[in-house]
């Protein structure tokens, strides 16, 4: 059994660095679970655990989506949460002009449907999740931390290929292996 997603690994940019970074420094007094710059991606589909033979087809399934569609340029824009502003549970930033990630991503859940992964609950929204928040202590810092950076370009990002991952949980922090990578062929 391997647990796995796939994603779009996302190279930081001083910029992205910067504002990560500034971010990490305004809410320091916060228990946030950071997601290390190394680690950085923008799940597609994660899949859970699955059997060996599994992702065998998952892999044929993905490069034939990979063949359908062509590189493209997205960008990494603003910074928000997911849960309430009381209650935040996570830490994003967003993606502008994100049709072709959309697609991209709506095609690998449709590929991996007669597969017996369905889809999720939730419709796809192209985020990179860039920290887990377990405590708040001043919700008003918090927000303004948040806020401050709710309107900037984060990075533009060439989308040539994604990847199959799997991942190891450890008390440290997650281990991620490439399983496969997919280039964008747009045949």
């Amino acid at each position: 059994m391997k647990r796995i997603f796939t994603s779009v690994k996302i190279v930081p940019d001083a910029n992205f660095s910067s504002i990560y970074n500034q971010l990490k420094v305004a809410l320091r007094h916060d228990r946030i679970n950071w997601v290390p710059l190394h680690n950085m991606h923008l799940t597609l589909k994660f899949f859970g655990e699955v059997h060996d033979e599994q992702v065998e087809a998952i892999d044929e399934v993905l490069q034939q989506v990979a063949d359908r569609h062509k590189p493209f340029e997205m960008e990494l824009f603003s910074t928000g949460i997911f849960g309430s502003s009381y209650d935040p549970r996570v830490v994003w930033f967003g993606i502008r002009h994100s049709e072709h990630i959309s697609a991209l991503a709506t095609d690998v859940l449709d590929a991996v449907v007669p597969l017996d992964f369905l889809r999720d609950r939730q419709n796809f929204r192209p985020h990179l999740t860039i920290g887990r928040v377990k405590n708040i202590t001043d919700k008003n810092i918090f927000q303004q931390a948040i806020r401050k950076h709710s309107d900037s370009l984060i990075q533009e990002v060439k989308v040539d290929s994604f990847e199959l991952i799997e991942s190891k949980l450890r008390p440290q922090g997650s281990i991620y292996t490439v399983l496969a990578s997919y280039r964008l062929e747009g045949k």
